[in-house]
C-alpha cells in the first residue's frame, strides 16, 4: 500500500508552545484529544480514505468521513518564562511546587528539574550583558528563545548539564544572540568531577534545532567552541550562525542536517562529527575556515551528504573542506568551494612529507552519485578532491579547476622530488560509471586526474563525459645533460594512473601541457569517444590496446607511445595492440605510432598524420605484424621509416617519393579497373606513405596517382564515395609479396 505521509513534527514547530500541543479530531458529539510528541505524524491510505495517527508509539486509524475537523491547541501548564532585564530576571514557574525549581543571582539563572516531566518549556526572552542560563534535567525538555539575548562573561552563555534531549526552538521571527567569556571562571565540581563548559552554547545531551527564527553565537572563549554537544545535534530549520569562536563552530558526537541555515566562521574545524557520523539530507551549510591545518566538515565515521546546498570557504594551510576518517558518500546535494591554502611540508626522516589543501579528503573510499561538485583551487598544490581509498562516480556533475603551482623539495628518504597540485587525486582505485566531470589545472605540475591504481571509464552502456584540461609547465627536479642524462621532471599529465586505465564507453576531452593518458602498466579503449585535442605525448604505457570506440590524438611527440620507460632502441617487451575502433594520430614533431616493443594490427580504422621532420610515423622496435584492418601513415623523409614486417598475414605498402609532396597534396591508389583503395590527403608535407588493407590482393595491380581532386566527403584526411579527378601517374605496379616497395 502506498501512503501518504504529512509528519507532525514539521507542522507544528513553528507554533510557540511545540512540544505541549494537542491535536485534537472532531467526530460528531466527539472530540478525541492526543498530545503530540516529534516522532509522530499522519498518513493516509493510497485511496485517502482512512487517516492513519501514530502517537507515541501507537497507531490511531479514522475514516475521512468521520472526522468533521482537526484542531491544535496549546497546554501552557508546563511553560515556565525567563525575562531578561539586564541585571535581574523575571521568573513564571508554574512547576515550582512539581520539582522544578529556578534560582536567580543577577541574570544569572540556573534551572533544576527533578519533576520527572518530559517537554517542559523553558521560554526565554530579553537581554543581559552580565548573565546565563544553565539547566539540569532528568527529562527531555525544549529551550525557546523569543529575542533574548545573552552574554556570559565569564563562562557559557546557556550551559545545558543534562544528558537528555534539548530542543532549541527559534521563535519565528525571532533573533537571538548569545556570547560567552574570554576566560572562563572554573566550573563547579560535582561527585567529584569538574561540570563540562566547553562552548558558548553548550550541552551534555543532544540538541535539536528547530523553528524558523535565527540564533548568532559569538564565541570568543579561549579554547573554546561555538555550540558543542557531548551527543549528537540535529538542525531541523531555522538560521544558526556562529559568527565567531577559538576552536570548532559545532562540535558533537555526530551531526545531521535536515533543513535550515548554518553559516559557521571559526578558527577550529567547522563542524566536527567527532568519533559518530556526519549526515546532510537537506537545508544549507556554509562554511569559513581562515585557520591552518582545520576541516570545514569532519568526522572520524561517515559522512554522508542526500542533499541540501553545501559551500566551503577553506585559506588556511594544509585544511580540508570535507574530511572524514571512513568512507564519504556524496549522493545528492550540491557542494561548491574554494581553497586557497597551501601545501605544508611535515618534518618525516631525511626530509619532509606533503601536507596539502583539499576541498574533498576521504581516508577510505569516496562515492559519488547524484551530487554536483563545484570547486575552485588557488593555494600552492592545493586539490580538489584527495582520497585515500576508492573513488566510484556514479553520476553527478563535476567541476573542478586548480590553479596552484607545485615544487621541488626533499623528500623522507632524503630524494630530490616534487609536490604538485591535482584536481582529483586517488590512491586507490578510480571508476567513473556516469556522470558529467570537468576539470582543469593550469598549476606547474599540475594533474587532471592522479590515480595510484586503476582508472575504469564508463560501465559499456552508460554514457559518462569528462573534459581534463592541463596547461602548466612542467617542474625540473633533476635538470637534463648530456651523456644519456634526459633529466627528471614532473610534468602536468591531464589523466594518470600508476597501473591501468580502462575505457568502456562514454565521451572523454583531453588538452594535456604533456601527456593525454599515462600508465603504469596498461591502457585499454574498449568502446567510447576519446579526443586528445593537445599533447606532449598521447597515450603511454608498456602495454596499449585498442579494441573498439572512437581515438584522435593530437600531439606535439608521440601519438601512440608503448614504452616502459628505459628509452633506447632496444625491444623492452612493451606491447601495442590494434584490434578494432578508429584511430587517429596527428603528431607535428615525434613518432606518431612508437612501440618500444611490438606492434600488432588485427582490424579496425587507424589514419596517422606524421611529421614532415622531427619523427617517424612507425617507430618499432620488436616487430611489426598486420593481419587485418585498414591503415595508413603518412610522414617525412627519413632512413628511420619503417613499413610492416614481411611476416605479416595481411598485405601492406611502404611508399616513398624521392621529393617532399605539398600538405595539400592528394595521394591515390586504385586497382587495375579503376575503383578506389584510398584517396588521402596528410596533413602536412609528406614523402613517405606505409597503407594496408584488405583491398591489397596478391597478383592484382594498382595504380598510384599524387594530385588531382576528389568530390568524396574528406574526415581526417580520408575521402569517402565521390570521384577522383586523376592528377600525377606515378606508380604501376602488381602485388607479389607481403610487402610491396613502392618507389617514385
Amino acid at each position: 500500500m502506498r501512503n501518504i505521509f504529512i509528519t507532525l513534527f514539521l507542522l507544528v514547530s513553528c507554533n510557540l508552545i511545540f512540544a505541549q500541543q494537542n491535536i485534537n479530531f472532531y467526530m460528531g458529539t466527539t472530540t478525541d484529544t492526543y498530545q503530540l510528541n516529534e516522532s509522530d505524524s499522519l498518513y493516509f491510505d493510497a485511496d485517502h480514505t482512512v487517516l492513519y495517527f501514530f502517537n507515541d508509539g501507537n497507531t490511531i486509524q479514522n475514516a475521512l468521513s468521520n472526522i468533521d475537523s482537526i484542531t491544535f491547541t496549546i497546554d501552557e501548564s508546563k511553560n515556565v518564562y525567563l525575562e531578561y532585564l539586564e541585571t535581574s530576571v523575571n521568573v513564571t514557574n508554574p512547576l515550582s511546587g512539581s520539582g522544578v525549581t529556578v534560582d536567580v543571582d543577577g541574570a544569572f539563572v540556573t534551572i533544576t528539574s527533578t519533576a520527572g516531566i518530559q517537554d517542559i518549556n523553558y521560554i526565554c526572552t530579553g537581554t543581559t550583558s552580565n548573565g546565563m542560563l544553565k539547566v539540569y534535567s532528568d527529562e527531555k525538555f525544549n529551550l525557546l528563545l523569543n529575542v533574548v539575548n545573552i552574554t556570559n562573561p565569564v563562562g557559557p552563555a546557556i550551559n545545558i548539564q543534562s544528558d537528555k534531549k534539548a530542543i532549541i526552538s527559534l521563535l519565528s521571527g525571532t533573533s537571538n544572540v548569545l556570547t560567552d567569556g574570554e576566560i572562563y571562571d572554573d566550573p563547579p565540581v560535582i561527585n567529584g568531577e569538574e561540570e563540562d563548559q566547553k562552548a558558548a552554547l553548550f550541552s551534555e545531551g543532544k540538541m535539536r534545532f528547530i523553528g524558523s527564527g535565527s540564533i548568532s553565537v559569538n564565541g570568543i572563549g579561549d579554547g573554546k567552541h561555538g555550540i558543542c554537544s557531548d551527543k549528537e545535534m540535529t538542525v531541523y530549520e531555522g538560521n544558526v550562525n556562529v559568527v565567531s569562536c577559538e576552536k570548532d563552530g559545532i562540535h558533537a558526537d555526530g551531526f545531521v542536517m535536515n533543513g535550515g541555515m548554518v553559516e559557521i566562521n571559526s578558527s577550529g574545524d567547522g563542524i566536527d562529527g567527532d568519533e559518530d557520523q556526519i549526515e546532510i539530507n537537506c537545508g544549507s551549510i556554509t562554511i569559513n575556515s581562515t585557520s591552518d591545518d582545520v576541516k570545514g566538515i569532519s568526522c572520524d565515521s561517515t559522512l554522508t551528504i542526500n542533499g541540501g546546498d553545501v559551500v566551503l570557504n577553506i585559506s588556511g594551510d594544509q585544511s580540508k573542506g570535507l574530511k572524514s576518517d571512513m568512507n564519504i558518500f556524496l549522493y545528492g546535494g550540491t557542494i561548491s568551494g574554494t581553497a586557497a591554502g597551501d601545501v605544508v611540508l611535515e618534518d618525516d626522516n631525511l626530509g619532509y612529507d606533503p601536507s596539502y589543501c583539499s576541498l574533498i579528503k576521504a581516508e577510505q573510499d569516496l562515492i559519488i552519485d547524484g551530487t554536483t561538485i563545484d570547486f575552485i583551487t588557488t593555494g600552492e598544490a592545493s586539490r580538489g578532491i584527495s582520497c585515500d581509498g576508492n573513488v566510484t562516480i556514479q553520476s553527478g556533475m563535476i567541476s573542478i579547476v586548480s590553479s596552484g603551482d607545485g615544487d621541488t623539495y626533499t623528500n623522507s628518504l632524503g630524494e630530490d622530488d616534487a609536490y604538485h597540485g591535482a584536481c582529483i587525486k586517488v590512491d586507490g582505485d578510480l571508476t567513473v560509471n556516469d556522470g558529467d566531470v570537468s576539470v582543469s589545472n593550469s598549476g606547474s605540475g599540475g594533474k587532471g586526474i592522479s590515480c595510484d591504481g586503476n582508472i575504469t571509464f564508463g560501465d559499456g552502456s552508460s554514457q559518462p563525459e569528462m573534459e581534463v584540461v592541463t596547461t602548466g609547465e612542467r617542474i625540473t627536479i633533476t635538470p637534463g645533460g648530456g651523456g644519456g642524462n634526459n633529466g627528471d621532471y614532473d610534468e602536468a599529465k591531464a589523466i594518470k594512473a600508476d597501473i591501468s586505465v580502462i575505457i568502456n564507453s562514454g565521451i572523454l576531452n583531453i588538452s594535456s601541457a604533456d601527456d593525454g593518458i599515462k600508465a603504469g602498466e596498461s591502457i585499454t579503449f574498449n568502446e567510447g569517444v576519446v579526443v586528445i585535442a593537445e599533447s606532449e605525448e598521447g597515450v603511454e604505457a608498456p602495454n596499449i590496446t585498442v579494441n573498439g570506440g572512437i581515438i584522435r590524438i593530437y600531439t606535439e611527440d608521440d601519438g601512440f607511445n608503448a614504452t616502459y620507460g628505459n628509452g633506447g632502441e632496444q625491444n623492452d617487451g612493451s606491447q601495442l595492440t590494434i584490434n578494432g575502433g578508429y584511430c587517429y594520430v596527428n603528431s607535428s614533431g615525434g613518432d606518431a605510432i612508437d612501440s618500444n616493443g611490438d606492434l600488432t594490427v588485427t582490424g579496425g580504422t587507424t589514419i596517422v598524420h606524421g611529421a614532415t621532420q622531427g619523427g617517424v610515423g612507425i617507430d618499432v622496435n620488436g616487430s611489426k605484424l598486420i593481419s587485418g584492418g585498414f591503415f595508413i601513415v603518412s610522414m617525412g623523409s627519413s632512413w628511420m621509416n619503417e613499413g610492416f614486417s614481411s611476416s605479416s598475414t595481411q598485405n601492406s605498402l611502404f611508399i616513398e617519393s624521392n621529393q617532399s609532396m605539398g600538405s595539400n597534396t592528394i595521394i591515390h591508389l586504385e586497382d587495375a579497373d579503376g575503383n578506389n583503395i584510398f584517396t588521402f590527403m596528410p596533413e602536412r608535407n609528406y614523402s613517405s606513405v606505409v597503407f594496408s588493407s584488405p583491398d591489397l590482393e596478391n597478383g592484382s595491380g594498382y595504380k598510384l596517382y599524387t594530385g588531382g581532386t576528389s568530390t568524396g566527403t574528406v574526415t581526417d584526411g580520408l575521402y569517402v564515395g565521390g570521384v577522383y579527378s586523376p592528377g600525377t601517374l606515378k606508380k604501376t605496379f602488381t602485388i607479389s609479396s607481403s610487402v610491396t616497395n613502392v618507389n617514385f
